[in-house]
């Protein structure tokens, strides 16, 4: 899996926003500091789908970058986060459950009105980040 370093800012009375010095454009943003690491990963899948894939640099040359000094010099910090592709593809894959988890899977997706496997798909994503 690859990892692409964001820069996260936080200014007074507004949520945290992150950009990627590698791929250009790239921004997402959330309100709380643990919801940002699933938006911008799902931020970096979509910029993705319309950009070639690049390979991220290592923390030590984002590090580097002229504009990340003067961003943590400001208060910014740093964030890997994983890129998770989505090929728009889906597969079958068989998986062993305990039958109580499976019933309680089975109720959530009920009462979201989504699948059994949209909402261990969606599970796993956020546990992935």
């Amino acid at each position: 899996m690859r990892y692409f370093i964001g820069v996260v800012h936080k200014d007074p009375d507004s949520a945290y926003g992150i950009e990627f010095p590698d791929a250009p454009g790239c921004f997402s943003a959330a309100d709380t500091l643990d919801d940002l690491p699933g938006n911008a990963s799902e931020a970096l899948a979509l910029w993705f789908e319309d950009a070639p894939m690049v390979e991220p640099r290592d923390l030590d040359a984002v590090r580097q970058d002229p504009d990340v000094v003067q961003a943590m010099a400001s208060g910014a910090f740093l964030l890997a986060v994983p890129l998770i592709a989505m090929t728009g593809r889906t597969v079958k894959a068989n998986v062993t459950l305990d039958a109580g988890l499976l019933k309680a899977i089975d109720a959530v997706a009920k009462r979201r009105r989504v699948t059994r496997s949209a909402l261990i798909a969606d599970a796993l994503r956020r546990e992935l980040v």
